[in-house]
Parts: C-alpha cells; sequence; structure tokens
C-alpha cells in the first residue's frame, strides 16, 4: 500500500529526482522505526534504529525525533514539504501537521503556495485533495478558526489541518520569559490553541529554512508542542559559531548545490569582469560605474536572447531584471538618481528602477513591495532592483539573471549571498541556451578573488568565467524573426536581403540588385496573404494535396481562388472590383498563381510523419551480464561506531543485522522490485538471474557469513548498480508499428534568431575573420537557400553553405518544429533539429555536420538513429507518389572543404 501510494504521490507531483529520493528516505525511516507514528516510545531506541539506516545521522538534537533534509536552493524544497503532508496522510492516516516559517516573508509565501487556485499551490495533482482541500489555519487566523479546529471539523469537510506560523513572530513574543500569544488560553475550545495542538495524537512538524532558528527561544517553545516527528529542510545544514559553520546531526538527505548545478535544476552562476580590466587603475567610483554598465550590457543582451528563445519554443517570455546590492540606503538613492537619469544609457531605464530597503515608509513602501513581488511579471516595468542587503530567503524569483554587487564583502560572502537568491530556472530545467541558463555576477575588483575562492577545495560550487570586451557598438542585441524566402519575393516582409558579394570581389556578374517583389500593391499583398493562409490549411489535405507541387493543378488552383475569395470579401468588400473604376480591378487568379508558383519554388516537401504503437506494447529488460568489476564489497567496510548518550554503550552498525531472507539472491531482488520501472511479476527471472550474478561475485572471495553480512548492510546500494545496468538493456516493443502520414509538406517556419543591432548581414562567402563571434552573425546573399537569411553555429556551417549554394537546387537550415523528430536520451526525448536539408535532382538529404570526436557519442549516435528512421518512413511515402527519396548524411567537419562537391558526402550516408 505504502510504495503504491509513495509513487503516486511522486508522479502525481511531478517530484525532481532529489526530491522523490527525500521522500522515499522518509518512508524508509518509517518503515525501519514504525515507532515514529506512536507517542509512546523510546526515543533513543528510534535514534539507534535510524541510525543503522542512514549514516549521516548522529543526533536528533530535539527531544522528539527530527529528520533534515538539505536540499540546495532552487530544488524545490516547498513542493518537497507538499509531497511529505501528502504521502504522510496517504499513506499513515496523519491529519495534523504544524509549518514553521523563519520569517514574515517565507510565512506569506508558504500561505499563498499551500492556498488552493494559486500559480505555485504544491498539492496539484493530489485527486483526494482536490475534493477535500485542507484546512489553512495561520498565526493571524487561529483565533478566528473556532470549532474549525477541533475534531467537529471532521464533517466539515477538512480531513487535514496544516497550521502555518511564523518563528520570528513567536520569538518576539517569549522575550523576556513570556508566553507566546499561541499559549495564552482560548474560550472557543476551553483550553490553549496551543495545549489543544500539543494533545492531538498526529500532530507532524516542518520545519523550512531550519538553519535560521534552529537555537532560539520560539523553537524551545515548540519543543514542548511534542510532536510526532520534525521533519526540517534547508539549503544549509550547518549553525554559524565563532570557531566556523557547524554541521546539523541529523541529516538523512543531502542534496548539495555543486550536485544541483551539475545535474541542471538551477542556474550556472558565472562571475563576471572586463578584459585586461585593472580595478587599481581606476577611482573607486569609475569601478562602480564600470560594473554598472556591463551590468547592463550583460542585462540587455539576456534580454534578447529570453525573447528569442521564447518565440523559437513556443514558452512563456520572461523578463530579466538586474539586482544592484547598495552599502547603505544613502548609496541606494544615489544610485537610483544615476540609473533613472539622462547621463545613464539616455535615460533608458526612467521609471524602470526601484529601491528596495527601510527606508521607504507608508505608501511609498506599500507600491515598493508591490513592485517587487510583481517583478516576475512580463508587464511590470521594473528592470532593476537596488537593495541595501541581499534579499533574503524566500523571495522566489526565477528571472534574476545579472547581480551587481556593490557594497565591501570577503569573496566567499559575496559568492553565497549572490547565487542564493538568482539560481532558479524560469522554465524549471536547463534549456542549452547559455545566456538562458545563467546568472552573471559582475565583480571585476573582486574577480580573481572569487575565482580563487570559488577553486577551494571546500567550496560547494565551480564558477563559470565570462570576460567582456570593453564596450562597443556591438553591445546591443536585438532578437530578428526571419520568414521564408517565399514571403520576402512576395513582397510580404520587411527581412533584409542581402544581394551584394563577398567585399573585396571584382566579378560585377557577383553583384546583384535584390529581387524586386513580385506584389507592390496592398491589395495584392493582402491576397497573397490569405493564399498562403489557405495554402497552410490544405496541407493537411493530403489526397488532395500529397505535395507542393500539387498545388499548381487546375483542379487546386480552382479551390484556393473559392477559398481566397470568400475569405477576402468581408475583409476588403471593394478589393476584387475596383473603387470607383478607379483602381484596377484585382485578377485574383493571377495572384493566386504567382503566389503558389513562387510557394512551391521556395518550397522543399517535408512530410509530417508519426510512428505510433500498434497492438500490444510491451516494455522490460533484455538479459545480460553484470558488469561487477567495479563493487568489491567488504563486511568491514563504511562500519559505523556510536555510542549511547545517556548509557555510554556503544555499538557498530555492521553488528545489526534486519531480517533475514530464505537465500541470499532475496536480499538483492526485494531492494529491486522497490524501483518503479521493474515489475516482478513479468521480471521475476532476470532479477533472479541478475542477483544470482551478484552473489556469485561475492561468494568468489567472501566467505558464507561475510556474503550475508554484506548482502544485508548493502541490500540498495547493490540494487541502485544493478537498476542502472539495467536501464542499458530496457527495451520497449509493440507487437506493431504504424507509421501515419498526416501531411505530404509543410510550410517553413519561421527563424528566430539574436544578432548584434544595426550590424548589416554578412555575404556567406566572406571569410570570417573572428571564429569565435560567428554565432552573433547574420548571412545572406543566397540565391538558392529558402530563406533570405541565415546563421551559422561554427565556421564550418558557413563552408558546407558555400558548397550547397554551389552543388544543390535548394536547401536551409531548419527551425525548431520543422520536422517534430524525437530521440531517445536515457529518460528525456528531446527534439532533434538537423543542420541542413538539400535537395538535388534525385534526392532530398538530411544532413548533420559533427566534429569527428563527436560522432561515436551516444547523444549524436541517438540523433542520428531517430533521423535515419525518419527518412525511410518518408521515403516509403514519397515512393507511393513518384516522389524523391530522403537521406541522412552525418559529416564529419574535417572533411568540410570549398573544394568539395556535394557527392563527395553521399559516402557519408547513416543506415540502420
Amino acid at each position: 500500500m505504502n510504495s503504491r501510494v509513495l509513487h503516486a504521490v511522486t508522479g502525481r507531483l511531478s517530484l525532481r529526482p532529489p526530491q522523490e529520493e527525500s521522500l522515499k528516505r522518509l518512508a524508509r525511516a518509517l518503515e525501519a522505526s514504525p515507532d515514529l507514528l506512536r507517542h509512546e516510545r523510546d526515543v533513543t531506541s528510534i535514534l539507534s534504529s535510524l541510525k543503522a539506516e542512514f549514516p549521516t545521522l548522529e543526533d536528533f538534537e530535539r527531544e522528539f525525533p527530527s529528520l533534515c533534509f538539505a536540499l540546495a536552493t532552487g530544488v524545490g524544497k516547498t513542493r518537497l514539504m507538499g509531497a511529505f503532508i501528502a504521502y504522510l496522510h496517504l499513506a499513515h492516516g496523519i491529519n495534523n501537521f504544524f509549518v514553521l516559517a523563519p520569517n514574515l516573508t517565507i510565512y506569506n509565501k508558504l500561505i499563498t503556495d499551500f492556498t488552493r487556485n494559486t500559480p505555485k499551490y504544491v498539492f496539484k495533482g493530489i485527486a483526494e485533495f482536490a475534493q477535500r482541500p485542507p484546512l489553512i489555519i495561520t498565526g493571524d487566523n487561529y483565533d478566528q478558526s473556532g470549532a474549525a479546529v477541533d475534531d467537529g471539523a471532521l464533517g466539515l469537510g477538512f480531513d487535514v489541518r496544516i497550521n502555518i506560523f511564523n518563528i520570528s513572530k513567536i520569538n518576539s513574543e517569549v522575550r523576556g520569559g513570556k508566553e507566546p500569544r499561541i499559549k495564552r488560553m482560548r474560550e472557543v475550545l476551553g483550553d490553549s490553541y496551543f495545549n489543544h495542538l500539543a494533545n492531538l495524537p498526529d500532530l507532524v512538524l516542518l520545519m523550512d529554512e531550519s538553519h535560521r532558528y534552529r537555537a532560539s527561544a520560539g523553537v524551545r517553545a515548540i519543543n514542548e508542542l511534542k510532536p510526532l516527528f520534525g521533519l526540517e529542510v534547508t539549503a544549509t545544514p550547518f549553525l554559524e559559531s565563532s570557531r566556523g559553520p557547524v554541521p546539523f546531526k541529523n541529516v538523512v538527505m543531502d542534496y548539495p548545490l555543486a550536485q544541483a548545478m551539475e545535474d541542471g535544476f538551477v542556474k550556472e552562476p558565472a562571475v563576471v569582469t572586463q578584459r585586461n580590466f585593472d580595478a587599481k587603475a581606476h577611482t573607486p567610483e569609475e569601478v562602480e560605474k564600470t560594473k554598472l554598465e556591463d551590468g547592463v550590457r550583460l542585462h540587455e543582451t539576456t534580454k534578447v536572447e529570453l525573447v528569442t528563445y521564447a518565440r523559437e519554443n513556443g514558452v512563456k517570455p520572461v523578463k530579466p531584471f538586474m539586482l544592484v546590492i547598495a552599502r547603505d540606503t544613502t548609496h541606494a538613492a544615489s544610485l537610483l538618481a544615476l540609473l533613472e537619469s539622462e547621463a545613464f544609457y539616455e535615460g533608458r531605464y526612467a521609471g524602470k528602477v526601484i529601491q528596495v530597503d527601510s527606508s521607504r515608509t507608508g505608501a511609498e513602501e506599500e507600491e515598493m513591495i508591490t513592485r517587487l513581488l510583481a517583478v516576475e511579471s512580463v508587464d511590470e516595468p521594473t528592470e532593476i532592483v537596488i537593495h541595501v542587503n541581499m534579499l533574503k530567503e524566500g523571495w522566489d524569483v526565477t528571472n534574476l539573471y545579472t547581480i551587481v554587487p556593490l557594497r565591501a564583502a570577503n569573496a566567499r560572502t559575496l559568492i553565497e549571498q549572490s547565487i542564493g537568491r538568482g539560481l532558479r530556472l524560469p522554465y524549471g530545467k536547463r534549456t542549452g541556451v547559455a545566456a538562458v541558463d545563467r546568472l552573471n555576477i559582475v565583480a571585476h575588483d573582486k574577480f580573481q578573488e572569487i575565482i580563487d575562492e570559488a577553486n577551494r577545495g571546500d567550496s560547494p560550487i565551480r564558477l563559470k568565467q565570462v570576460i567582456l570586451d570593453a564596450p562597443s557598438a556591438d553591445d546591443k542585441k536585438v532578437s530578428v524573426q526571419v520568414v521564408s524566402g517565399a514571403a520576402a519575393r512576395l513582397g510580404l516582409t520587411d527581412t533584409p536581403v542581402l544581394q551584394t558579394a563577398p567585399s573585396g570581389a571584382t566579378d560585377e556578374a557577383a553583384v546583384t540588385a535584390a529581387p524586386k517583389p513580385v506584389f507592390a500593391t496592398e491589395a495584392e499583398k493582402q491576397a497573397a496573404r490569405v493564399v498562403i493562409e489557405v495554402i497552410g490549411k490544405l496541407e493537411t489535405q493530403r489526397d488532395l494535396v500529397p505535395t507542393s507541387g500539387a498545388l499548381l493543378t487546375p483542379e487546386v488552383q480552382k479551390v484556393i481562388q473559392a477559398e481566397v475569395a470568400e475569405r477576402l470579401r468581408p475583409m476588403q468588400g471593394n478589393l476584387l472590383a475596383g473603387v470607383d473604376g478607379a483602381v484596377p480591378a484585382l485578377d485574383l487568379s493571377v495572384v493566386v498563381a504567382k503566389t503558389t508558383e513562387i510557394v512551391v519554388q521556395q518550397t522543399i516537401d517535408i512530410p509530417r510523419i508519426s510512428v505510433v504503437p500498434k497492438g500490444e506494447v510491451t516494455t522490460g529488460f533484455r538479459p545480460f551480464r553484470l558488469d561487477v568489476s567495479q563493487l568489491h564489497l567488504q563486511p568491514g567496510e563504511r562500519e559505523i561506531v556510536g555510542q549511547m548518550l545517556r548509557t555510554n554503550e556503544q555499538f557498530t552498525l555492521a553488528s545489526e543485522i534486519g531480517l533475514k531472507e530464505q537465500r541470499p539472491e532475496d536480499y538483492i531482488v526485494h531492494a529491486l522490485v522497490d524501483f518503479d520501472d521493474i515489475d516482478y511479476f513479468t521480471q521475476a527471472d532476470l532479477l533472479y538471474d541478475l542477483a544470482g550474478q551478484m552473489v556469485q561475485h561475492l561468494q568468489s572471495y567472501l566467505t558464507p557469513d561475510e556474503v550475508i553480512h554484506v548482502l544485508d548492510r548493502e541490500r540498495r546500494l547493490i540494487a541502485r548498480e544493478i537498476h542502472a545496468q539495467m536501464m542499458a538493456h530496457f527495451f520497449e516493443e509493440a507487437t506493431e508499428f504504424e507509421v501515419q502520414v498526416s501531411r505530404g509538406f509543410t510550410a517553413l517556419k519561421p527563424c528566430n534568431y539574436t544578432a548584434t543591432a544595426g550590424q548589416a548581414p554578412r555575404h556567406f562567402r566572406e571569410t570570417v575573420e573572428d571564429v569565435g563571434r560567428i554565432k552573433q552573425m547574420l548571412f545572406g546573399g543566397f540565391t538558392k537557400c529558402l530563406y533570405p537569411l541565415q546563421k551559422f553555429d561554427s565556421d564550418t556551417e558557413r563552408r558546407f553553405a558555400v558548397i550547397l549554394e554551389r552543388d544543390a537546387n535548394k536547401w536551409f537550415k531548419p527551425a525548431k518544429g520543422q520536422f517534430q523528430i524525437y530521440y531517445k536520451l536515457g529518460t528525456e526525448q528531446p527534439e532533434y533539429v538537423p543542420d541542413f536539408v538539400a535537395e538535388t535532382n534525385s534526392t532530398i538529404f538530411m544532413v548533420e555536420t559533427k566534429a569527428r570526436g563527436d560522432i561515436d557519442s551516444q547523444e549524436v549516435q541517438a540523433k542520428a538513429a531517430a533521423a535515419v528512421q525518419w527518412c525511410k518512413h518518408a521515403s516509403e511515402y514519397t515512393s507511393t507518389i513518384q516522389g524523391k527519396p530522403w537521406k541522412y548524411l552525418l559529416v564529419p567537419h574535417d572533411e568540410i572543404n570549398e573544394s568539395r562537391r556535394f557527392t563527395d558526402f553521399l559516402r557519408f550516408e547513416a543506415r540502420r
């Protein structure tokens, strides 16, 4: 039952792996020590049981059992608390929870996140809470909750009651030995609310950011609630003292920042300076101004990158902002005046800066807080926030991208305080676009010091480095949308079309004027736009239009003309008949014919293909030989000695053998079936085969008693290792697959690029001196490309485009979503976007250019397998309509030079 609940909560709340592992560890704790769920118990005995389960657990550090889950900032501690509550209620029937917040900000955030119909509601997906939502009782409303807090509330639709309190308020109330207000008498219950909670049989205490108040008087008062147990969540599991940090002794889950960065759950922090910048050669005021200016340069570039990413991927736009850390309120006020003045970037940030500090009161303070809380909204104008003290925990923004610290601080403080607030990712995971995934800390004067600190052995992170060149005209970036060449030829776009030869060319024939648009009048352009809309609709009618060429048949031309006339009539009543004879009547048949002709010329037919399982789908793992070369477990390894504080009795984990299994393999098999993706009933033979291989390996160097010893204590470690190897042999098979072709051709999607403002596109033949900046450049001058402008990721791609311009009939670099090919990489199924598509007289090619050393990598081969399969299905379709076959080429980068012909690369065709 409990494992089913565990899997259900994990799945419904879409928990990330570290959150899921934390929840599993709570379940393991309850399984190892069921007395956690009873008031009548021996806390020392519980500690002993759990220490055997969790090697990092030394002591509860409280009068009641308390377990700490240390998860890095940005991984999702609030959602984890929601998962804890949902699991404890559904699996163990616990109804009463007491949640502690360290300050007012987090207190208010928790109330919001535990309240239904809010954006970050922690129980979204838990059906039981949708029908009977928990009652939220707070430090502000418990006096008025009345009968809703006693057991009679069960009849009012409240099974679960979540009490949320602010510990800082309780701390202030207990100063001078006073009792907190929560302990004072309440007439409704005939007792104090505090005593009411303390008498509940199933109260569980959850402590958010517990490092902030662990030893406070308020927590000592809370101890008297006598909860069943406590669950602490924090990103910093230690207390600061005069002798340095003192680690918590009750940590059962540690997921540090370095791991979160490696796993991609948070932004990559980077320290930024300007190339060859010597802080000593400048006055402090000059250093400060340079840092602010460079911060804004980064901010503006990030802003454009985010716009481009949102357009390209069809996701919500994100408005980034910059955080400036001031020395004091006077300094903050002067910064506000500077940043909003005409002297700073021509007043671009007037009305877009807020100062957040204690100098504001009354209505000003209200406005400041309102703007600060709304800073994530794209409709809110703030782009720069000035703050005196680093913003505290609980301010969970995802759009902080640039931090400019302007107050004196040592490197470690700068790192720890700066990155904490800016690590959350706006899309929940990394995008693969560096600027979208990076947090910039502008620190010209502390750059080397911060790098040295980040590279210390005990540093939680390894910072990236970003070196800015001195400011230049290349700094301002814009987001450019490039539509297909057909739109440009028809005169329906303002995209610049470069039709000049590369600089230095003497061949006058190579210098051509941009072709004159086919349509000049607004009436013609309006009609042409509608023709393109109608063609888009006809894409889905594969029987009528199996290829783009079919658009030119008389039958289809009539269909298009009739639909266009129908759509234009309400839009422009006089368009087809002329206006009082002053304007010649529009010949719609000519517009339709010319528009479709150019669309067909500027199209490579890309069918829309989907492969769906037909019949029964089976999954499982293929048999294989375990790699046991890295597993040489010893019974004496990792032995932990403990000493009881009360009795001074010593014990070792090695002596605590658990439930004895009937045969050695059972230790491993019973641990393996805990994994969600392993079904015992269909995989039992394989599981026992693999377990038998492992037992045989252990028996090769251990005595029978030692084998049992290792299997009992290390069963989960062994199971994790076997499961990891099993994943490489996972299969998913259907009795048969059905290939569905829903469209014979698809319109070219617009390409979204980030480019330097005011910089003219380069001719594609022009040699690029600084190839490191090629990703920032747009190229034009094409005659055979289906887009007027293209962007290249490398100079290799540019050179390949030169070959295609010479040897192909048509070519282009596809935008994301054009093919909708997905490949399997671990548990992910990312979209594959090939580098090029090129059509020749006989064949259509999908081409990937790759560094030779990367070609055999798992990712490149997975992409190639998916692309080859797509080409196979596309060729099968085109063979039924006398079309051209598709082939996939995987070309090593060092084979590409302009002396080669395109046919020289056909030997790199990938086949499966």
